[in-house]
């Protein structure tokens, strides 16, 4: 993707890390269509910087002396909508704090890597680049000054013990998906005879803390998937990062989760279409899958297939309350979709057809 413009995209660099700053900065001037205006040493630092260089993407690190990163990011949405790409630590700590940015607001973020010299990569430095493409197109009406919509507070439900599985939610999304998901997931009932299968483009280390998030939000039971357990009613699944997620049959005829580390697909690990297409093939009708917001095509084919297969209810997130609108157009292209819709109404277009009462 190259940026709607025929100026470079200029980009402010953000780390306590002097040697990160360097290395980041001379991977990106590389590139003619990305320019780094200004680095900055702390939080402090950045905002003035910022009023200063009026860059259009700011890569930020998370944990920094004096005013961090989190910090930082509220700052700047609340004074002027600045695209921002959080770098994030691969630990429990690092990715809880990703997941926090990225509900204020941060378009996407990119895992630093445990050795420093690894940020200039090939595979990071595609992936940075990539990303800050596309957060310099992303739509501002979405960002500034967005509040958090308030969410219900986590209850205990449990289902009846006779309530069977007849149904399954499948969902895809990428770029935007973790704060999207955050308006749709805590809004389904928890009593309800379906299960939820997400798939959400993120590497390994960050699922667990994203389905913890969901988790004390909703009145579903959120969880990262385990290989080999039962698909239950009530229970809303998240791929791990770097497994593709499939739903095989149990010995009993029930629903269990597969993982997989089969190559990725159209390169992804996890894979909206991989994780669609198995529940395809499990040869039940009672499916509706939904694709929300990302860059690319990932579940175009898997809305297709069970469209096709198995007649199931397709919905698309709208362009406007997208952050990219890749994924949703490519699978409205397809003809399979039933609904577009905004973000706020996905909910509820589930639980209609989901046939249960809130």
């Amino acid at each position: 993707m190259t940026p709607e413009k025929d100026k470079c995209i200029k980009v402010l660099v953000v780390d306590d890390s002097a040697l990160m700053r360097r290395l980041i900065s001379d991977m990106l001037n590389r590139y003619p269509d990305i320019k780094v205006v200004a680095s900055a040493k702390n939080g402090e630092d950045a905002i003035e910087k910022v009023g200063v260089f009026k860059p259009d993407v700011v890569t930020l690190d998370v944990e920094m002396p004096v005013m961090n990163g989190l910090k930082c990011l509220e700052i700047l949405l609340e004074k002027e909508y600045i695209p921002v790409i959080m770098l994030s630590s691969v630990t429990e700590a690092g990715a809880d704090t990703t997941i926090k940015a990225l509900e204020i607001g941060a378009v996407d973020f990119v895992a630093k890597p445990a050795n420093v010299f690894d940020i200039s990569g090939r595979v990071k430095e595609q992936e940075l680049v990539e990303k800050i493409r596309v957060a310099s197109v992303t739509k501002r009406s979405r960002q500034p000054g967005a509040e958090i919509k308030p969410m219900p507070l986590k209850q205990t439900v449990l289902a009846p013990k006779s309530l069977s599985l007849r149904k399954i939610i499948a969902i895809g999304t990428s770029t935007g998906g973790p704060k999207a998901l955050q308006e749709v997931i805590p809004l389904i009932p928890g009593d309800i005879p379906a299960a939820v299968l997400i798939v959400q483009h993120m590497p390994p280390g960050f699922t667990r803390s994203l389905a913890e998030r969901l988790d004390s939000l909703s009145k579903l039971t959120v969880k990262e998937a385990e290989d080999g357990e039962a698909v239950k009613p009530g229970y809303a699944y998240i791929a791990p990062g770097d497994y593709h997620m499939l739903v095989g049959r149990q010995r009993d005829g029930g629903l269990k989760i597969n993982l997989s580390h089969d190559p990725p697909v159209n390169g992804h690990r996890p894979s909206v279409d991989m994780m669609m297409n198995s529940v395809s093939n499990l040869g039940i009708n009672d499916i509706i899958a939904v694709i929300m917001t990302g860059m690319g095509g990932d579940g175009s084919v898997g809305v297709k297939r069970i469209k096709e297969i198995n007649r199931g209810f397709v919905i698309a997130q709208d362009e406007k309350t997208c952050v990219v609108y890749g994924m949703p157009r490519m699978a409205v292209q397809t003809g399979a979709v039933d609904s577009i819709v905004p973000l706020n109404e996905i909910a509820d277009e589930i639980i209609k057809n989901l046939g249960v009462d809130i």
